[in-house]
């Protein structure tokens, strides 16, 4: 089985996660196992997580540019769990990636630990880094509100014939545009905005859908997030948070048969909490009427590892694509996306989405 290569865009935690998990999946006695904890599927199509390459990576840190990327992910402001020690060291460095918009001037008030601390050095030619590499996929990690860096990133993809796997909330795959340019050159695509394997979307979802199924007329609801990663506190700046804000809301609203008024709904990003490091607390509520219009009210709680929940699924996402790619099929993945990401080109119910993504992984055609 050949290997998967993959590009970085962003060396944040949640490609250090990323990393960690891949490695962690190659134990021996892990593979041995019929049910592997942590993975939604342990052999995709033929792939299994030991298939997976980093060939090449981007960052604007200079406490990672230049660096061996696994060295780079262990390098502040990093601040997830490390739940796995990788035994293998790749030689490939973080080449300089464009500034753009990817990172908010805010965040220069805060300590160095904390904060980004900008690379002064000329930007790679992003096409020239893919083709030289031989990268097939790029995962775009970079901070919330980079519009204008991920499209620089989108195009670059276009350029060199790589996919694109976009875990953030700019809306590329999903756009039917840009959604069109990758199927007109046959490159398959998965977007917009990756779910978490047990988060608060997916959960506010599943939880949403159920009130409907059981009968329950939702009247109102929120959800509410905090926590200490640099992606928190890039979230500060609200006007990073309007396509965030969208993805969500929508990822919600769609699975209603009839979306709530906005001032019933609230999803999004709340504060920056620095003493809660990767850890991402969630509390969700959702206030109902029930039979003969009783009032029902649901509240919850949730705590989680930020980066380590996200990176089952893209796992799973780079497989997907590895498997569109052999099988000659371009544009924006429709099963996948609606199963792994927030902002899909089509919504369905997750059980829906499941189905298809088996589906799929089977070889049987996309609705």
């Amino acid at each position: 089985m050949k290997e998967i290569r993959i590009a970085l865009a962003g060396v944040g935690n949640c490609a250090s996660s990323l990393l960690q998990g891949i490695d962690y999946y190659k134990n021996s006695k892990i593979m041995k196992t019929d049910s592997v904890s942590g993975l939604m599927h342990y052999d995709l199509g033929g792939y299994m997580p030991k298939h997976i390459r980093v060939v090449a990576a981007f960052d604007v840190d200079r406490r990672k540019v230049g660096k061996p990327v696994f060295e780079a992910i262990a390098s502040k402001p990093n601040c997830t769990k490390v739940f796995h020690r990788i035994s293998s060291r790749s030689t490939v460095k973080v080449d300089m990636g464009h500034m753009l918009d990817g990172v908010s001037e805010h965040m220069e008030s805060y300590p160095e630990d904390r904060r980004f601390l900008a690379a002064h050095k000329k930007p790679a030619d992003i096409v020239s880094v893919l083709r030289r590499s031989g990268a097939e996929i790029l995962v775009n990690y970079l901070p919330v509100g980079s519009e204008k860096a991920t499209a620089l990133y989108a195009e670059a993809c276009l350029k060199a014939g790589v996919s694109l796997i976009n875990c953030v909330p700019v809306f590329i795959v999903s756009n039917a545009s840009w959604a069109k340019r990758f199927e007109d050159q046959g490159i398959p695509a998965i977007g917009d905005d990756i779910k978490s394997q047990i988060g608060a979307t997916i959960i506010h979802r599943c939880l949403t859908k159920l009130f409907e199924d059981r009968g329950v007329t939702i009247d109102s609801t929120y959800q509410l997030n905090v926590g200490g990663n640099t992606d928190f506190l890039n979230m500060l700046n609200r006007k990073r948070l309007v396509s965030k804000k969208v993805s969500k809301t929508e990822a919600v609203q769609s699975q209603m048969h009839e979306p709530l008024n906005s001032d019933n709904i609230h999803i999004g990003p709340s504060d920056y909490i620095p003493f809660l490091n990767d850890n991402k607390v969630c509390f969700l509520r959702i206030e109902g009427r029930g039979f003969g219009d009783v009032p029902l009210h649901l509240e919850m709680r949730l705590s989680v590892e930020d980066s380590p929940n996200s990176a089952g699924v893209v796992i799973d996402a780079i497989r997907c694509c590895r498997v569109a790619r052999d099988r000659k099929i371009g544009g924006a993945l429709i099963s996948p996306s609606a199963y792994f990401m927030k902002h899909p080109l089509k919504q369905y119910p997750d059980d829906t989405a499941r189905v298809m993504v088996n589906d799929f992984i089977a070889g049987k055609r996309e609705r």
